[in-house]
């Protein structure tokens, strides 16, 4: 839409509040609420102010004031708002020089797109993401300096198999047994369906959804693959949708990497590929059908793999999900149909068209915008520097001998190691300026200081099962 064109909507769906939205650093969807009477074709270029310094990771305090400009394009009637709500999307402007700004993931976003296309490589990136999440139906927890816990139920925890449920009638899926079951074993089936058909009414394209491999509730609704911008658009709008409509009916949603022990942790594999023109450069007659570019591609997310999980597993918690030997693809290889690589080559369909890569290391704690961007800088990385990802891995990575999976390369085993290969591998998320120096020191900085050390410091309640008695 043109700013004109989002006047009408407005007026036609009769709005009474505007509801501005932005990404805050570490990734979570920010907003503040305007009557429609302040919402101006003007204000598409003049913006809305508020203030920077209260925003994580943000501006100091003497530099507080900064601008969101609306896109016309983004505009949206919220579906959970009793009042007819317009939702728009916008982009952070430093007020006085009216410069994007550059601690902005969306702005980020954007000058990666810009990047690829100065590059001459080719014009569109194309992102899919398949964020899978738990649905809970209650969660409570605490982190005190005299204790800490948490506790999670839900109906199909195979855990409450001998609660006193007045009747309980079963129907729990086990650990590691929840693809695919059908209804009663499948409590969630009509709750997914709504988030689905939710996600379609705002224009976001859902290919399937489906229970996951946990116990729980884990489950997974799949977003057709859109350009970059677009997709960091649709993921923050995707968590939005799910947890709204999950606590519209008593039901909690979390995209935290690995809420359970012993069972399947939360990924979100990422399908991805370049276009030039109406042409798809991963498609060609290499390995599984992709071209050398796509080798290329490989290459370079193989090569920055452990400086990328810093914006891509960018949690503590990321790393309970990535530990060798166990479900989680922390392996830096790649193969056609594997799901124990790092990056597979799906081989579902002969069509060109369909030709990308999967990168399966990812999970969907990260900043969209920023985990996305960096995807791509490294797949132009290697493109421009012909870095070749070596032989493709089709055996049973998980079967090897331990001789042989040590000369395999494995993701960091932890937050912190990602963030120490960032300071060391960070020149070509720069190019074109598209990290900037101060986005990358102070992301350092941010995670060393509000997670690593606040995890690190405190004792672990395993702990106490392990120790107390020593």
């Amino acid at each position: 839409m043109t700013p004109k064109e989002v006047m009408k909507f407005a007026k036609e769906n009769d709005v009474k509040v505007v509801d501005l939205r932005f990404m805050d650093f570490p990734g979570l969807w920010q907003h503040f609420t305007v009557p429609i009477s302040e919402l101006e074709e003007s204000s598409f270029e003049d913006g809305f102010g508020f203030d920077g310094s209260s925003i994580r990771g943000w501006q100091p305090i003497h530099a507080s004031d900064m601008l969101v400009v609306p896109d016309a394009a983004t505009a949206q009637i919220d579906p959970f708002f009793e009042v007819p709500t317009l939702v728009l999307i916008g982009n952070i402007v430093d007020p006085i020089t009216r410069e994007a700004y550059s601690r902005d993931p969306r702005n980020i976003a954007k000058k990666a797109e810009a990047y690829l296309k100065s590059t001459g490589i080719g014009d569109v990136a194309y992102f899919g993401p398949e964020a899978e999440f738990f649905i809970f139906d209650d969660i409570r927890f605490a982190s005190e300096n005299h204790h800490a816990f948490y506790a999670i139920d839900s109906i199909e925890g195979i855990w409450n198999s001998g609660r006193e449920e007045c009747p309980n009638l079963g129907y729990k899926p086990r650990h590691k047994q929840g693809y695919f079951p059908v209804p009663p074993m499948d409590k969630l089936q009509d709750l997914r369906t709504e988030m689905l058909l939710t996600l379609e009414k705002l224009g976001i394209a859902v290919e399937a959804q489906h229970h996951e491999v946990a116990t729980a509730g884990q489950a997974e609704i799949d977003m057709r693959f859109k350009p970059l911008v677009v997709m960091g658009d649709q993921l923050v709008w995707f968590k939005y949708v799910l947890k709204n409509v999950a606590y519209k009916y008593g039901h909690t949603v979390t995209f935290m990497p690995k809420p359970l022990y012993n069972d399947n942790g939360t990924g979100m594999h990422t399908h991805c590929s370049i276009w030039k023109g109406d042409q798809p450069l991963f498609a060609g007659d290499k390995y599984a059908g992709v071209s050398q570019e796509a080798l290329y591609a490989i290459g370079g997310i193989l090569k920055h793999c452990n400086a990328l999980c810093a914006f891509t597993n960018p949690t503590t918690n990321s790393y309970k999900r990535l530990v060798p030997g166990f479900e989680a693809p922390v392996n830096l290889a790649y193969s056609s149909r594997n799901r124990s690589a790092a990056i597979r080559i799906p081989m579902y369909s002969p069509s060109p068209k369909a030709k990308r890569i999967e990168f399966r290391t990812p999970d969907p704690s990260c900043n969209g915008y920023m985990a996305f961007s960096a995807m791509l800088m490294a797949m132009l990385d290697g493109i421009e520097n012909k870095m070749d990802p070596g032989e493709p891995l089709d055996k049973d990575i998980y079967g090897l001998p331990p001789e042989e999976l040590a000369e395999i390369p494995s993701a960091p085993g932890s937050l912190e190691e990602a963030l120490t290969s960032l300071k060391a591998d960070q020149e070509f998320l720069m190019k074109g300026d598209v990290f900037t120096q101060d986005v990358i020191d102070m992301w350092i900085e941010y995670k060393t200081e509000n997670e690593v050390n606040d995890v690190k410091l405190r004792p672990h309640p395993h702990e106490f099962f392990l120790y107390f008695d020593i």
